[in-house]
């Protein structure tokens, strides 16, 4: 028996009953997206302590024969890492890191430098580096490559990112050498702070110091 007519439910009243399930569902989806994209459910994770400082009053040059000093990248965020143009074993690697890197940053719009040292600055002088870029085919004004006075390179990759290098050693045949360093990439905040050291391989590769980067530049954007 049908219910008398002041008793039956509004056509609109039976359809929200059978779908208030999904629309309950829809409605979340809309207003969690919202609260995204409005930045309010948004957590940008710390950007990593400093370790330590790097020295003042370092002067070295890049692959243009400009100036490369504390000041030059003061206020910027940047990478740091360090091969040698005539090196048989890990450089390639490193660079073709950077490289992609390089590119990763500028397709997303991060602004952060680079920069490249060389580990045998007896050999890479400004105009031998140019000519790796160019030989590279990785020229790109956001990444430089910088040499100088073979103690001043030295004191700074030992001494200011406290990490080690090798002397020349010589192959079997006495052709080619090679130079023992590091192949991670070093996060440098605008002050000059160490923010960390990343390596290049497994898995993930460079994810971390891209991430680590952007933590690094929305904590300067907080503090501006």
């Amino acid at each position: 028996m049908r219910p008398p007519p002041d008793l039956q439910r509004p056509g609109w009243l039976e359809w929200f009953r059978r779908y208030v399930w999904a629309i309950s569902f829809i409605a979340g989806v809309v207003t969690l997206t919202a609260l995204r994209c409005s930045g309010r459910l948004r957590h940008v994770p710390d950007a990593p302590e400093v370790m330590f400082q790097l020295p003042a009053g370092y002067a070295l040059v890049d692959q243009e024969g400009r100036p490369f000093t504390p000041e030059t990248l003061e206020g910027e965020v940047w990478v740091a890492g360090f091969v040698f143009t005539t090196c048989p074993s890990t450089c390639p690697v490193v660079t073709k890191a950077m490289s992609e890197l390089r590119d990763r940053f500028d397709r997303y719009g991060v602004d952060v430098q680079m920069v490249s040292f060389t580990v045998d600055p007896e050999h890479d002088t400004p105009a031998v580096l140019s000519q790796y870029i160019a030989d590279q085919g990785i020229a790109n004004e956001r990444w430089r490559f910088v040499t100088g006075e073979p103690k001043a390179v030295v004191e700074l990759v030992r001494n200011g990112f406290k990490l080690g290098v090798g002397q020349r050693e010589a192959d079997e045949a006495g052709v080619a050498y090679d130079i023992a360093h590091s192949t991670k990439l070093a996060l440098i905040d605008g002050n000059g702070g160490i923010r960390g050291f990343y390596g290049i391989d497994g898995e993930h590769g460079t994810d971390e110091i891209f991430e680590r980067a952007q933590h690094l530049l929305a904590e300067m954007e907080r503090d501006r």
